[in-house]
């Protein structure tokens, strides 16, 4: 008598996260294959792409949630927390290791207290994240009263229903992140195909035009613009471009830079946006995307500062307006001797975890350790 048919199949430890107004499952680096290539495989498979669905795996059909996390144990002096962000195409057969994700960098510190990578320290616990992708560094503090994770809190964000713990993120030193200059093609201003942008890269690199320069208002709805494909077309026409002009080489299938049109804001904010990320009008703003456009806006002579309102009381904040509400960035920007330098760059997202347990994929893809 035989006992029951074994599945070929591979189980993968895995937890889902919601970090800012992203989300996608995080795994510890031990838990994936060593060997890059493989490692894309496994993470297409358990993602299901490319499907526009994404029903043959855990993606979630947008760009937004088709986002992954890989941490460990740093083993660089001063640093916690080792941190891979990987976008995966939802369409395409494609992982993109090449840029940073704010967004999914606020669940690193949640996910790595419940996996005892790191361990509280007091009524709040700062660890100090290195993102593998670019080298950034960030200090991140979340809430632990009584060294136990917090869950519940006041804390909103525009995109996110309800309220969570604020989760605090201190960019140090992200200017080039990934073009290695704040202003990757040496100027305020370029000209591409006619049209006036700022390439700029403080923490993510992006493209800003004014979204008039396309004809369009910047205040249209996010399915609107998506369904505008003669400005798709162009829009991607001047990303080309610019991905040379800013160092990245052939951009086509790279997630950066992202495209972000602005105008002149319409709800008390500093500036409205509309970003695409980069074919796909994001339904917000990315948090690093959010903090390069805002240093952006405080450039004098840069694209968006003629659309650009600032505070009036002397504050720091710079509201960034995106099609489901508003991005707050705390921003000090100086003038150095080579030009702009950021002083500080800081913001608050939240994060949870959805659901721990195993993903399955094909044996035959990977069959485990």
């Amino acid at each position: 008598m035989t006992g029951p048919a074994r599945t070929l199949e591979t189980a993968i430890p895995c937890t889902l996260m919601r970090g800012g107004t992203s989300k996608g499952p995080f795994f510890l680096a031990e838990d994936l294959p060593a060997d890059v290539e493989t490692r894309d495989r496994v993470l297409l498979a358990v993602m299901g792409s490319p499907d526009v669905r994404q029903v043959d795996g855990i993606g979630g059909g947008d760009p937004l949630t088709s986002k992954v996390g890989i941490v460990s144990r740093s083993t660089r002096d001063g640093v916690d927390l080792d941190f891979l962000f990987a976008q995966v195409s939802v369409d395409r057969a494609l992982v993109d290791t090449t840029p940073n994700c704010g967004n999914m960098l606020a669940a690193v510190v949640p996910f790595a207290l419940e996996h005892g990578l790191i361990v509280p320290t007091g009524d709040s616990t700062t660890a100090r994240v290195l993102t593998l992708n670019t080298d950034m560094l960030a200090d991140i503090t979340v809430q632990t009263p009584g060294c136990r994770l917090s869950v519940e809190g006041e804390c909103r964000i525009d995109g996110v229903p309800g309220s969570a713990p604020p989760i605090a993120i201190d960019f140090l030193e992200i200017a080039g992140s990934v073009c290695e200059s704040l202003l990757p093609t040496g100027h305020l201003v370029d000209v591409i195909l006619g049209i006036p942008v700022t390439c700029i890269d403080n923490g993510m690199p992006v493209v800003v035009l004014a979204a008039e320069s396309l004809g369009a208002s910047g205040y249209e709805s996010r399915d609107a613009l998506n369904a505008n494909t003669e400005l798709k077309q162009r829009l991607e026409e001047v990303r080309l471009q610019a991905g040379r002009l800013m160092g990245l080489g052939d951009v086509r299938d790279k997630v950066v830079p992202k495209m972000t049109l602005v105008a002149s804001p319409q709800h008390g904010g500093a500036i409205a946006t509309r970003t695409f990320i980069p074919h796909v009008c994001h339904a917000s703003i990315g948090v690093l995307g959010a903090v390069s456009v805002a240093t952006a806006c405080v450039l004098p002579g840069s694209v968006p500062s003629r659309f650009t309102v600032r505070p009036t009381d002397g504050s720091s904040r710079l509201s960034v307006e995106h099609p489901t509400g508003e991005f707050t960035v705390d921003l000090e920007v100086v003038e150095g001797p080579d030009g702009p330098e950021v002083k500080r760059a800081a913001l608050l997202r939240t994060a949870r975890r959805l659901f721990a347990g195993h993903v399955y994929i094909p044996a035959s893809i990977w069959p485990g350790h």
